[in-house]
């Protein structure tokens, strides 16, 4: 099999298709989340909390004092961020929460499979066993 026909062969499944048509689309609604996001649930956020931004807690681990952390990482001081890591947790949980709920409201349009119930054919030793009882009771 050559080159090209095998590469034919690869991009033609359907497995493949599916995982591109699932990549675009997963492009598409990040920027749908990242929206509602940054948009919707920030900015109430940012009012529950009084407007406070976390990005300028951070620990010098020189022992100095610095009113921000671009003030701190200027002087080229050793900081840790967590205040940094506090503003990425709470990204996450708005994020999976808006998430959660577009996928919630999503399902609610989803039609219910159908499944259909079907009782099994009777194996070879069924059938010949019903025939022997129906045979007998003929008899009778």
């Amino acid at each position: 099999m050559g080159f090209i026909s095998e590469f034919k062969e690869f991009i033609s499944k359907g497995n493949v298709l599916d995982l591109a048509v699932g990549v675009i689309i997963g492009g598409a609604f990040g920027k749908i989340v990242t929206s509602l996001t940054d948009d919707i649930l920030m900015p109430v956020l940012s009012f529950l909390t009084g407007g406070k931004d976390f990005t300028d807690w951070f620990v010098a681990l020189d022992g100095s004092s610095y009113t921000t952390l671009k003030a701190a990482k200027d002087a080229g001081a050793a900081t840790v961020n967590f205040g940094l890591f506090l503003t990425a947790v709470i990204d996450f949980i708005l994020i999976a929460f808006a998430v959660f709920w577009i996928v919630k409201l999503a399902n609610r349009f989803k039609k219910p499979a159908v499944v259909v119930v079907v009782d099994p054919a009777p194996t070879k030793d069924q059938a010949l066993l019903m025939e022997i009882r129906d045979a007998l009771r003929s008899r009778s």
